[in-house]
């Protein structure tokens, strides 16, 4: 029984549906580019601050160096990138869906890379949540939002979800031998935030209309943009890594995928859209799958 690890990845999945609701207007306001770029300076900086004030850069094991640099470009930068251009033209819930395929894409990679191997009730509980996200995100709710428009192709919005989806499961992946050796998963957060906010700034220096905000960056604005910001990139992804370093990193994401289920009731108070009733049996399959996967 794997309780707290578990849990970890339940409430990353809850920060990420919550996030993802908060950043859509102020993405679609700046541009994917300028509203990666605030929240990457901004939470760098508080999760540096966190770990000095804590004393956890002396459990960074720094031989992992080149899985760092590769889960920096990799898992946030393009990442990221293209998580927020998803959003940006797909809506929440469109992407969330698309990203709970991170699930079976890291359980994949595990296997393969680090032989890891789920027991029977894990694989149940696995195939219970994931059904159930698949559910709850095909019948999210009974009109259509304005959360749920799209800005643009449909294919092009299912490429990006895709690669976002690939590129952050090899990228919380890639460091869980770091993990496994010692290094703290809130350091981990630092070093990535930090090496992924040095490169877009470096990328943002070039003359380019595509990396300039949309809209003027007023002081409300700027506040709706870290605030998801933190929410995502510094709260929910180090509880993932640490649910990665305790449990099977196939079945931390897949607990880690919940926030499909989790955003249904977050626009249901935000925008008064009631789900359909085969999305709560969906919501009810993955809360009934998490429960095999973190008490058995």
């Amino acid at each position: 029984m794997l309780l707290f690890p578990a849990l970890a990845a339940l409430i990353a999945s809850l920060g990420w549906a919550t996030g993802a609701v908060l950043a859509q207007a102020p993405a679609r306001a700046l541009g994917a580019f300028e509203f990666t770029r605030i929240q990457l300076l901004a939470c760098s900086a508080i999760m540096a601050a966190g770990c000095t004030g804590l004393g956890l850069w002396g459990s960074v094991a720094w031989g992992h160096w080149p899985a760092f640099a590769a889960s920096i470009v990799i898992g946030i930068l393009l990442g990221n990138l293209a998580m927020i251009e998803c959003l940006r033209l797909g809506g929440p819930r469109r992407m969330e869906l698309l990203l709970s395929l991170k699930a079976p894409v890291v359980g994949v990679m595990a296997f393969a890379w680090l032989g890891e191997v789920p027991s029977p009730p894990d694989l149940i509980g696995a195939a219970l949540a994931l059904c159930g996200v698949g559910l709850a995100i095909l019948y999210g709710s009974n009109t259509r939002s304005d959360s749920d428009r799209t800005h643009g192709r449909m294919a092009f919005i299912v490429l990006l979800g895709l690669l976002a989806t690939a590129f952050q499961g090899l990228g919380f992946l890639i460091v869980k031998p770091a993990m496994l050796d010692g290094t703290s998963p809130l350091a981990i957060t630092a070093i990535r935030l930090l090496g992924a906010a040095f490169l877009i700034s470096l990328v943002a220096l070039w003359p380019s209309p595509a990396f300039r905000s949309h809209q003027p960056l007023t002081p409300a604005l700027l506040a709706r943009t870290i605030l998801p910001g933190f929410i995502g990139y510094a709260v929910s992804s180090s509880l993932l890594l640490y649910a990665m370093s305790a449990m099977d990193a196939g079945i931390a994401a897949v607990l880690g995928s919940m926030s499909p289920v989790l955003v249904l009731p977050i626009i249901r108070i935000k925008e008064g859209v009631a789900p359909r009733l085969p999305a709560l049996l969906g919501a009810g399959l993955a809360v009934a799958g998490s429960a095999v996967i973190a008490l058995i």
